[in-house]
C-alpha cells in the first residue's frame, strides 16, 4: 500500500525536516465565549500542557529545536493554517500550536506524538493532531493496517489524537449523516463529532497497535538515545554547557551544516578560545548528534591548541574542538540576526552598525524561511519583471524587497528567534568563570560507541519487522480475493477499464461537440485500438441472441414464416443449423407442407405483422429497397445465389444491398 498523504489541503505542509502540531480544546467551538475569556483559557491550556511534558523534557536534549506551545491568539500567522491551499481548514478555531525541526534525529519527532497521546490521555477534553514534510505520518506508520477508503485524497482534517488514542474520522454512510458531518469536513466540524461522539472515530485495534508499539518505548527511550562523553574545551565552552545544556545542539548544528563565511569564523576562535585555557568536561548530547560529529573529518584551526595525535587524550580534545569550532560557527551565524541596528549586543566581536545591517541582508537572503516564502511570493506576482538573475535591476528590485521585508514584524521576530542564542551566550559569559571551576570535578567516563558501528542488526531487526507487516497484509488480501466469487475474464477487464471521471469527460465532450445536418460526431478517441468485425460471426451470435432461425432458407415468398426450422427462442442446435445449410435451397414439397401444418401462434402473428407492413409500405420508396428471395433469383446463377444466402459474408462482395 504506497500511498502518499501528504501534500493535502487543510493545513500549511510543513518545511523539511519539520514537524507542525496543534492542540485543538473543545471550549473553542463555543461561540459564546468571548475572545478575551478564550485568550485566558487557551493560555491556561498552555500552562497545563507544559506541566504534563515537563517531567518528561526535563533533561532531554532536542536535535535543533525543543517542545513549545504558542497560542493561536496571540500569533498572527498560524503554521497549522498558512498555507495558500488551506479551503477546508478553519483559521478561527482558537488552538495551541507548536514547530519542530528534528532533522536527522526522528526520535524527537516520535516523542513528541508521545507527549500528544499524553496530554490527550490526561485532558479528555482537548484533540491533537501532527504533520511532518511527509504529510499524515502517522497514517504512513500503520499503513498496512488502515481501512482502504481512506486515501490521501479524502483524509484531509480526519486524523486527530484523543484520548490517548488515534481517531480516524469515517465518510459519511447515509444523507442524514452527511446533513450532520460533510464529505469534505472543515476543522470545526472534525472537532464538533470528536467533541460529541455521534460517530465511532477510534482507528481500528490494528492501527492503534502499530502507533502503540511505535510510541510505546517513550519515555524510557528518549534515556537510552542520549549519549554522554568527555570532551576537552575552553573554559568559555565549558562554561556556556555548564548553564545551558541545551545549547549542544546548537554547537553540532553550526559544525554539522558550516559553510565557508562560517569556517573563516572559527579559524580565528576570537570568541570562545580566549586565554587558550583547556578544562574537561562532560557533555550529553543525542546519539545522532554524536555520530555527526565522529563521522565528520575536520582540521583543526592553527590557533586551537591539540594534543599529539598519541596522546590518549587526544580523541576527547578531538571532539571538544568540533564542538568548540561549532559554537564559533554558530555565533557568528546567529550575530547576523539583529533586533535593531542601532543596538549592537555588548561583546559582539568585529561588528559595526553598517556590517551589521549588511550581514542582516545577507542572513535574510540565505537562512530566513520567512524571506524565502516572500521573495518566491514576489516572483510569482512578476515583481521581478523576468528580470536576469544579477543583473542591476534586478539588484534594485531586490534591494527594495530586502528593505521592505527588514521592516516588516515577520522579520523582527525572526530575528529575535534566530538571535536568541547569541543574547544567551552573551549573557552566560558576562558571569564570573574561570578554569578553577572546573578543575578537580569527578566525570563520570564516555557512554560506550559501539551502537555506532554495529548498528547492523538493528537495521535488520526493523526490515524484518517491515517485511511481516507487508506479508501478513497481502496475506489478508489474497484470503479476501479467495473468497469471491471467480469473474470472467472479459467482464473483470471491462470492470477494471470502466472509469467514471473518463465516461463523464466524454459525455461532456460529446455535449458540447458542435452538430451539422449529418448529426453529431463522437468525439474521436485517440487511444482507442482499431475495430475488426466478423460478420458471419456477428450474424451467428446476433441470430442465436434473438432466436432467429438459422437450419433453412425457403425461396418462397413467405421467407421468414415458410422455414423449415424451428421458430423457438430457446431451442437452438448448431449441429442441425451446419446440417440445414448444407442441403441449401433445395427443400422437398413434403418439408414445406410440414412448415406450414405445424404453424403455431407465432407464425400466424408473424404473418400478420408481415402483411400489415407491407400494406403500410406499399405508398412509400422504402419497400423498394428490400432484396427477396425471388430477386436474388433474378440474378440469374443458382449457385451464386446458393452462396450470397449460405455465407453473409458475401452480400456486400457482391454488391447485393440497394440503396433505393
Amino acid at each position: 500500500m504506497d500511498e502518499d498523504y501528504g501534500g493535502r489541503k487543510g493545513k500549511a505542509k510543513a518545511p523539511e525536516d519539520t514537524l507542525l502540531y496543534s492542540i485543538f480544546p473543545d471550549f473553542a467551538l463555543t461561540e459564546s465565549t468571548s475572545p478575551e475569556q478564550v485568550e485566558s483559557k487557551l493560555k491556561e491550556l498552555q500552562v497545563n500542557c507544559l506541566d504534563i511534558v515537563s517531567p518528561f523534557v526535563k533533561d532531554y536534549i532536542w536535535q535543533h529545536d525543543s517542545f513549545n506551545l504558542q497560542s493561536s491568539a496571540t500569533t498572527s500567522t498560524c503554521p497549522c493554517t498558512s498555507s495558500a491551499e488551506d479551503s477546508n481548514s478553519s483559521p478561527s478555531v482558537p488552538h495551541l500550536h507548536g514547530r519542530l525541526k528534528y532533522g536527522d534525529n526522528v526520535d524527537d519527532e516520535w516523542f513528541v506524538v508521545f507527549l500528544l497521546y499524553e496530554i490527550t490521555r490526561k485532558m479528555p477534553y482537548v484533540s491533537a493532531r501532527a504533520w511532518d514534510t511527509d504529510g499524515e505520518f502517522l497514517l504512513i506508520e500503520a499503513a498496512y493496517a488502515l481501512p482502504r477508503w481512506l486515501k490521501p485524497e479524502n483524509s484531509s482534517n480526519r486524523v486527530f489524537i484523543r484520548h490517548g488514542e488515534l481517531h480516524i474520522l469515517p465518510l459519511p454512510a447515509s444523507p442524514a449523516e452527511i446533513y450532520r458531518f460533510p464529505v469534505k469536513p472543515s476543522v470545526a466540524d472534525s472537532l464538533r463529532v470528536l467533541s460529541g461522539g455521534f460517530l465511532e472515530t477510534r482507528a481500528r485495534d490494528a492501527v492503534q497497535d502499530i502507533l502503540n508499539a511505535r510510541v510505546g518505548g517513550f519515555p524510557a527511550r528518549a534515556v537510552e538515545n542520549m549519549h554522554s562523553v568527555r570532551v576537552r574545551v575552553p573554559v568559555r565552552v565549558a562554561q556556556v554547557l555548564k548553564h545551558e545544556p541545551q545549547l549542544i545542539s546548537k554547537a553540532v548544528e553550526g559544525f554539522y551544516d558550516r559553510d565557508v563565511d562560517s569556517m573563516k569564523a572559527a579559524a580565528k576562535m576570537e570568541k570562545f578560545l580566549g586565554e587558550k585555557e583547556m578544562v574537561d568536561v562532560c557533555v550529553t548530547m543525542s546519539r545522532a548528534m554524536y555520530a555527526q560529529l565522529v563521522q565528520q573529518v575536520f582540521q583543526a584551526p592553527r590557533c586551537y591548541p591539540m594534543p599529539p595525535l598519541s596522546s590518549p587524550i587526544y580523541r576527547e580534545a578531538g571532539l571538544g574542538m568540533k564542538i568548540s569550532c561549532g559554537f564559533e560557527m554558530i555565533y557568528y551565524e546567529r550575530s547576523q540576526y539583529q533586533p535593531h541596528f542601532e543596538d549592537v549586543e555588548p561583546g559582539l566581536v568585529g561588528f559595526s552598525d553598517a556590517a551589521a545591517k549588511s550581514s542582516n541582508l545577507k542572513a535574510a537572503q540565505n537562512k530566513d524561511i520567512g524571506w524565502e516564502a516572500f521573495r518566491k511570493s514576489l516572483g510569482n506576482k512578476g515583481y521581478f519583471k523576468c528580470l536576469l538573475e544579477g543583473s542591476n535591476e534586478y539588484r534594485r528590485l531586490m534591494n527594495d524587497a530586502l528593505d521592505y521585508y527588514r521592516s516588516t514584524t515577520l522579520f523582527s521576530r525572526t530575528s529575535m528567534v534566530m538571535h536568541a542564542p547569541v543574547r544567551c551566550i552573551n549573557e552566560i559569559l558576562a558571569l564570573p568563570h574561570s578554569s578553577a571551576d572546573f578543575i578537580g570535578l569527578e566525570l563520570p567516563p564516555s557512554d560506550d560507541d559501539s551502537w555506532l558501528y554495529n548498528g547492523e542488526e538493528d537495521l535488520n531487526a526493523a526490515l524484518l519487522e517491515r517485511q511481516k507487516e507487508m506479508d501478513l497484509y497481502e496475506e489478508h488480501h489474497r484470503n479476501k480475493q479467495s473468497k469471491k466469487p471467480k469473474e470472467d475474464s472479459t467482464s473483470r477487464k471491462t470492470m477494471d477499464d470502466f472509469n467514471l471521471e473518463d465516461i463523464a469527460k466524454n459525455m461532456h465532450a460529446f455535449v458540447e461537440n458542435m452538430s451539422s445536418y449529418e448529426g453529431a460526431e463522437l468525439p474521436r478517441n485517440e487511444n482507442s485500438e482499431t475495430v475488426s468485425l466478423d460478420m458471419r460471426q456477428f450474424l451467428k451470435e446476433l441470430k442465436s441472441a434473438v432466436g432467429a432461425n438459422t437450419k433453412c432458407v425457403s425461396t418462397q415468398e413467405n421467407y421468414l414464416d415458410d422455414s423449415g426450422c424451428s421458430s423457438s427462442d430457446m431451442d437452438f442446435d448448431e449441429n442441425e443449423s451446419d446440417t440445414c445449410e448444407s442441403i441449401g435451397l433445395e427443400e422437398t414439397d413434403e418439408q414445406v407442407s410440414m412448415t406450414k401444418d405445424n404453424d403455431g401462434p407465432s407464425d400466424t402473428f408473424m404473418n400478420e405483422y408481415s402483411d400489415m407492413l407491407k400494406e403500410q409500405l406499399n405508398d412509400t420508396t422504402l419497400a423498394k429497397s428490400f432484396v427477396r428471395p425471388e430477386d436474388l433469383a433474378k440474378l440469374g446463377d443458382k449457385n451464386k445465389v446458393n452462396m450470397l444466402i449460405q455465407d453473409p459474408c458475401q452480400w456486400e462482395k457482391s454488391c447485393v444491398w440497394q440503396t433505393g
